[in-house]
């Protein structure tokens, strides 16, 4: 059912082809392409703000906790 069959690869290349046009096709691919690329090195390189973050996470103070004394209940 899914894109396993060669003709619905094919079927579905034409329909781009109409939908799109021949001339937006490989502006699409490129535009496509380029945000892949980035997102896969986005993903597996670390930014340099990250230590950083990681480091003020580490030194903000815990939250305080309000007890039952100090608020009693109405």
């Amino acid at each position: 059912m899914g894109l396993d069959n060669p003709i619905h690869i094919a079927f579905v290349l034409v329909l781009l082809l109409l939908v799109f046009g021949a001339k937006r096709l490989p502006e699409l691919g490129r535009s496509l392409g380029t945000g892949m690329r980035g997102f896969k090195e986005s993903i597996s390189s670390e930014s340099p703000a990250a230590p950083a973050l990681a480091a003020a996470d580490e030194s903000a103070a815990p939250p305080v906790v309000a007890t039952a004394a100090e608020h009693p209940a109405a």
